[in-house]
């Protein structure tokens, strides 16, 4: 049976707050919607302080970021990006076309066509999240996606210099410095200045991740990724000290970050809410990380290794660390995940910034229908058909022609029932349907 060490926030308080967000986006979309480029102005200004001719970078100002860069910081980029790369390619590779011959004469098959034009978000307000440029940009590159536009916000009042670097090294097409709703609106909506794009994909904050969601249909989405979630699934193989940095480690990126720990031991439990209280003392982003931990942090003791996989199921978080004596018992039980990080020796931020898998996962339980950004993300699984011959299309007509009768569907029907006619030679009453082959021999 689970008991709950400690709560996190009131389901009421929350809702209320995702209420106040759903309607200042909706507000931001009309208007960015209606007016265009000087509403995305006024909104930069609004919330960024931010104001210029144009908010597209040229490529002089790309390369000045670029060279206020360290040549170690440069590899460090290219280092992380040809991680993201290579495992991308790998993923890109087990996606197959498609043609197979199912009877004879008919053809059927599919192919993967990348989006013809796809809109990065990179956040970069609070920090500048340049590993969000390698997971977006970088992967539809990788899926073969000719125009990739990218918007991150300003940092200190100019372009962030890492971010920009990472956009223009992972290939991007086009680099707004733009931030916030006002950015994903832009880019999805287009303007006088914007062309718009088929699809948005990346992470943000509940403003941009609420955007998303109501411009999902005019645009596709990658996935709802809001504000960073993380569980911890331990036992007594490890202490205190590594689960509440694991915590902590990712309570930064925001006060609305829940970050939870699941166990099987109470001495565990109580060792880590005391690690997070020494280490918030020391910590330079404990401002935030302290907010989200009284927040929406959580403690979860349980009795089994069963019952913390049927729990983390149903929390289905965006992160979920396993520092287990079995780590791959979570790897074969576990159905509803944004990621997996299996064994101590790795974490949460080896994911987000450098290891090779994408860091845009699935937040506020919609692990439960979808895994996170990948290169098939960006790709449209389409199929087409192909009739060889006379006798595959009459035989085909035929069986079609009965099915649209029993449906009630006349127009349908004469589609199959014409074919019949001509590429089989027998007589179908307009409208009618076609007769067995031996019944009308």
């Amino acid at each position: 049976m689970a008991r709950w060490l400690k709560t996190g926030a009131d389901v009421t308080a929350v809702a209320n707050a995702d209420r106040a967000v759903r309607e200042t986006v909706e507000g931001i979309l009309a208007d960015v919607a209606a007016r265009g480029d000087a509403a995305v102005r006024e909104l930069s200004v609004k919330f960024d302080g931010w104001d210029r001719e144009s908010y597209r970078l040229s490529p002089a100002e790309i390369q000045a970021c670029i060279d206020q860069l360290s040549d170690r910081d440069l590899a460090d980029i290219e280092f992380a990006q040809a991680q993201v790369k290579n495992f991308a390619q790998k993923q890109r590779e087990t996606l197959l076309d498609l043609e197979v011959e199912t009877l004879p004469g008919v053809v059927l098959g599919h192919k993967h066509i990348p989006v013809s034009a796809a809109g990065c978000y990179v956040p970069g307000g609070k920090y500048p999240l340049l590993a969000s440029a390698h997971m977006s940009v970088l992967t539809a590159k990788v899926a073969g996606v000719p125009r990739v536009v990218t918007c991150a916000p300003p940092f200190g009042g100019k372009p962030a210099p890492a971010i920009v670097a990472a956009q223009a090294l992972a290939g991007a097409d086009e680099i707004y410095c733009l931030g916030g709703v006002q950015a994903v609106a832009a880019m999805a909506l287009g303007t006088e200045t914007i062309a718009p794009v088929d699809m948005l994909v990346g992470p943000g904050n509940a403003y941009v991740a609420e955007a998303k969601r109501q411009l999902f249909g005019r645009v596709g989405i990658d996935l709802f990724a809001g504000p960073t979630e993380t569980l911890v699934i331990a036992d007594d193989t490890v202490d205190g000290e590594l689960c509440a940095t694991d915590l902590l480690g990712q309570a930064e990126h925001g006060p609305d970050s829940p970050a939870i720990l699941l166990t099987t031991s109470r001495k565990l439990a109580e060792d880590t809410i005391a690690w997070v209280e020494k280490l918030l003392e020391i910590l330079p982003t404990a401002a935030v990380a302290r907010r989200a931990w009284e927040g929406f942090g959580q403690v979860i003791l349980v009795d089994s290794d069963a019952e913390m996989v049927e729990i983390a199921d149903k929390i289905a978080s965006e992160h979920v660390q396993v520092m287990t004596a079995d780590p791959d018992y979570f790897l074969r039980h576990m159905t509803n995940y944004g990621a997996l990080f299996l064994g101590e020796r790795t974490n949460v931020s080896f994911g987000d910034k450098v290891i090779g898998t994408n860091h845009t996962l699935p937040t506020k339980l919609a692990a439960r229908y979808t895994g996170g950004l990948w290169v098939g993300k960006f790709l449209k699984t389409c199929t087409y058909q192909k009739v060889l011959t006379n006798e595959a299309s009459a035989l085909v007509g035929e069986y079609c022609s009965r099915l649209c009768a029993l449906e009630g569907f006349a127009g349908h029907g004469e589609q199959a029932n014409i074919r019949v006619r001509r590429y089989g030679g027998r007589e179908v009453p307009y409208a009618g349907a076609a007769s067995p082959v031996l019944a009308a021999e």
